[in-house]
């Protein structure tokens, strides 16, 4: 063993002594950072979910609109555009 005996006591006493001042603070520290984790987590799961959402909705309208052209076009053509009839406007009398 080539190290120095008080080399490696005063280096374990500064090794104890850190430990001791920051052990108040490590629970807290720890806390936070798992919180951080675990609401990063949730935030990256939640988008992941809206994006696969959002796209597979996409890719069903987009198959409904090319299947369904058709009847669409014959719904727009048969109900929606049916001229309606003309009523006469009755003529309201000005007053100056």
């Amino acid at each position: 063993m080539d190290q120095n005996p008080i080399t490696m006591t005063l280096t374990t006493a500064g090794i104890a002594t850190g430990t001791v001042l920051l052990a108040p603070v490590a629970a807290p520290a720890m806390h936070g950072i798992a919180g951080i984790a675990v609401v990063g987590l949730g935030v990256y799961a939640s988008g992941s979910a809206v994006m696969n959402a959002t796209t597979f909705l996409n890719e069903k309208a987009n198959e409904l609109l090319k299947d369904g052209a058709a009847v669409a076009g014959l719904i727009n053509n048969f109900i929606f555009t049916k001229p309606k009839p003309k009523v006469q406007q009755k003529e309201i009398p000005f007053k100056w």
